[in-house]
């Protein structure tokens, strides 16, 4: 165990010099470049930190800017099945640090990220490369747009205190290594295609030590979002909360499509879960495929997103479980190595002029086969309610949320959960 950390920790810290290096060495470049010309004035340098903007350096008349910040989120959670004793917890849920910077002239940013209430860290290093205005190319391991929509939110930006079943069952951190493409074209209307190709196995997808590789082959695929009335105010786009009140009715209507060859994860989010095999005893993983539809409305306050899910598995013809290839995989036993079947999640709130919100969700959830009890996906419906307060925007909140999931197969599950977040 302790050497399997020390790996991680000399791949976290190799992740940070080679993402953040060339930025310090940019700007050092510019220095040297002003006393080359026999500039005399000198670039101008400013420190200030605000409330949920973290610290931030200007550097060079600001070409060159960096930001240190991050969140904390202690919570609550009180959970009871029934037939079965409560259960409380208390913990952080969240940890996160993050380092970012922009070197303006060369239309280079970057971002390193860590949530320390995992046992491996590392959720985002990559570069980005901003060519033009509407284009975005990144590079390294980044929040992919691949999912549902509320996947796309970072997890202080939540609606409610956790994200949806619907996210949990059909991802993990939403997290992936590869090269991203992402646009933005137009102003009363608005498209936003994007684009990816990522290893598959999802962050951190070369495991521990150079003998646990990357498995199958890459994933890729796209979304396209389409906003018919123009884009939500700045900043407002970052969470699924109408919380700069949209004075005008904004929508946008999404769909994202991936296929992953070769998926050795329920999710295909991680490597190495299970093996299948040919005919020949070799690996032979089976390709997963993930179809998301989905909308969301802002208007003065409140906001309404609906979001569909629908997975299925192919390249299973023939297939086995072991490499003998004795025992070949049933028709419905593949639901149980990947997460197969759809779901929907309809969540609407409203935000006051004063920061509480008021937040209700219904989502439903079906396997692909009904028939297969050991399915990782089972059919069930759930509904929560939030109460939340934002003092400080969506840096200094308290959030609460009472939820009850109902399975098909199984007991009733109800839970509350009480969160605080600072973010610095």
């Amino acid at each position: 165990m302790k050497r399997f950390q020390n790996f991680n920790y000399r791949i976290t810290l190799c992740t940070f010099l080679c993402v953040c290096i060339p930025f310090f060495a940019m700007a050092q470049d510019d220095d040297e470049d002003k006393e080359q010309d026999g500039d005399k004035t000198a670039a101008r340098n400013q420190v200030d930190f605000n409330l949920g903007g973290g610290l931030n350096f200007s550097l060079n008349d600001g070409n060159y800017q960096f930001n240190l910040g991050g969140f904390i989120q202690p919570s609550f959670i009180s959970s009871k099945t029934n037939g079965l004793e409560r259960e409380n917890q208390y913990n952080s849920r969240r940890t996160y640090l993050q380092f970012s910077g922009n070197a303006v002239k060369e239309k280079v940013s970057f971002l390193f990220q860590l949530d320390y209430s995992l046992p491996e860290p590392l959720l985002d290093a990559w570069m980005a490369y901003h060519p033009y205005e509407f284009l975005t190319i990144t590079v390294g391991q980044k929040q992919t747009f691949l999912n549902n929509r509320e996947m796309m939110y970072r997890e202080d930006r939540l609606q409610f205190t956790n994200r949806s079943f619907l996210s949990n069952n059909f991802s993990n951190t939403g997290r992936e290594l590869g090269v991203f493409v992402s646009s933005k074209f137009g102003d009363s209307f608005g498209i936003a295609p994007m684009f990816a190709v990522t290893s598959g196995d999802g962050r951190n997808s070369f495991g521990a030590t150079s003998r646990d590789t990357d498995l199958g082959g890459i994933k890729y695929g796209g979304r396209l979002d389409l906003y018919p009335l123009g884009f939500f105010k700045a900043g407002n786009d970052l969470t699924s909360t109408d919380l700069l009140h949209e004075e005008k009715l904004k929508f946008v209507i999404g769909a994202a499509a991936s296929i992953n060859n070769g998926a050795s994860n329920a999710v295909g989010e991680g490597h190495g879960d299970y093996i299948l095999y040919d005919a020949n005893g070799l690996n032979n993983y089976p390709d997963y495929t993930q179809i998301y539809a989905d909308i969301l409305f802002k208007y003065q306050g409140f906001s309404l997103l609906g979001e569909y899910v629908n997975t299925t598995a192919s390249n299973i013809d023939i297939t086995f479980t072991d490499a003998n290839a004795t025992q070949i995989l049933a028709p419905t036993q593949i639901s149980q190595f990947l997460a197969l079947g759809d779901s929907f999640n309809i969540q609407a709130g409203y935000v006051t002029q004063s920061g509480f919100s008021f937040d209700v969700r219904y989502e439903n959830t079906n396997p692909e086969f009904l028939n297969n009890v050991n399915s990782i996906v089972q059919k069930a419906s759930a509904y929560s309610f939030g109460l939340s307060k934002y003092f400080v925007g969506n840096s200094l909140k308290v959030q609460t949320s009472y939820t009850s999931l109902n399975p098909a197969i199984g007991l009733e599950t109800n839970q509350f959960d009480v969160l605080f977040q600072i973010t610095f």
